[in-house]
């Protein structure tokens, strides 16, 4: 594990370091581009601050990652075992994708209020495509010769789901998942942009109106280690899960 994180380390001080010293070298004011060192600072002083924002998205991306998941398993399924219905299904979920999600934010918010209802539908919109088609292709890619042999059993459709196709295509659900969990922020985080009272969204607009840049780095430092954290959260159900692998 050390081994392989230490190249992403390195990598990332690097990063870092040219960054404080281009700041601090250059006399770039604050409110353009803050130092490293003051974005880390910020955040954590400004904590009981950014705590609330942070809960509120936290929650938002978990209940849109929990939708996503009980919708685009029972889809994935039901394309599987039909083909024509994948043919019909198909053109819609590419046409989720295609469709600019800001473009869709301001008529969520009319139709679904300025709640939280609206930003836990625009995390389901960006996670269930990932997780629907990666399942999907689980299935498809299941060794021809085992599905022969469960046929010869006389196996039923679902006893072969649940033996052999599920197990299958976990390794691959679990993909999906932590692509869909990596950018789960991104939904919640634009619907709070468009319109809401609370969130890490809400809370980087009102910063970049009063020009308090820090603090908008400070709430994007908060959001990229929730997203770190369900990447983790996922690994480590998927190795407890997929033991095999």
């Amino acid at each position: 594990m050390n081994r392989v994180n230490l190249p992403a380390a390195i990598l990332v001080a690097l990063i870092l370091g040219i960054w404080e010293a281009a700041v601090r070298l250059l006399a770039v004011p604050v409110f353009i581009l803050p130092p490293p060192s003051n974005i880390v600072w910020v955040a954590l002083v400004q904590a009981p601050r950014i705590f609330p924002h942070a809960v509120v998205t936290f929650a938002e991306i978990l209940m849109g990652v929990g939708f996503a998941v009980i919708t685009a398993i029972p889809l994935a399924i039901v394309m599987f075992a039909k083909p024509s219905l994948e043919k019909a299904f198909s053109p819609f979920l590419v046409a989720s994708q295609a469709i600019p999600v800001f473009a869709l934010a301001p008529l969520l918010v009319v139709w679904l209020g300025y709640g939280m209802a609206s930003k836990v539908f625009m995390a389901w919109i960006i996670i269930f495509f990932p997780i629907c088609v990666s399942l999907l292709e689980g299935f498809k890619s299941c060794d021809p010769e085992f599905r022969m042999l469960f046929r010869l059993m006389g196996a039923s459709f679902f006893k072969t789901l649940t033996l052999l196709y599920w197990p299958w295509a976990l390794p691959r659900f679990f993909a999906g998942l932590k692509v869909g969990v990596g950018v789960a922020g991104i939904g919640a985080v634009i619907g709070e942009w468009v319109g809401a009272q609370k969130g890490l969204g809400f809370f980087m607009i009102q910063s970049n109106a009063r020009l308090q840049v820090d603090l908008v780095f400070a709430a994007i430092l908060w959001l990229t280690a929730m997203g770190l954290l369900l990447w983790w959260l996922t690994g480590v159900l998927e190795k407890n899960i997929v033991r095999w692998k």
